[in-house]
């Protein structure tokens, strides 16, 4: 019975670990892409300034 337990415990304790290193990669990934739609704004704005000024 105890080793039963222990097996259960270890399978639960393996299913949070990649649960939580998949959220991690989730999160980091929507980090990446939110900093890219900022960089991306910021230039476009740039060039939009830019043409503004030439006229």
């Amino acid at each position: 019975m105890g080793r039963l337990l222990l097996r259960i415990a270890a399978g639960v304790a393996a299913v949070i670990a990649v649960f939580w290193v998949l959220s991690m990669i989730v999160g980091l990934l929507v980090w990446l892409v939110m900093i890219a739609l900022l960089v991306g704004v910021v230039f476009l704005g740039i060039r939009m300034l830019r043409v503004d000024s030439r006229r």
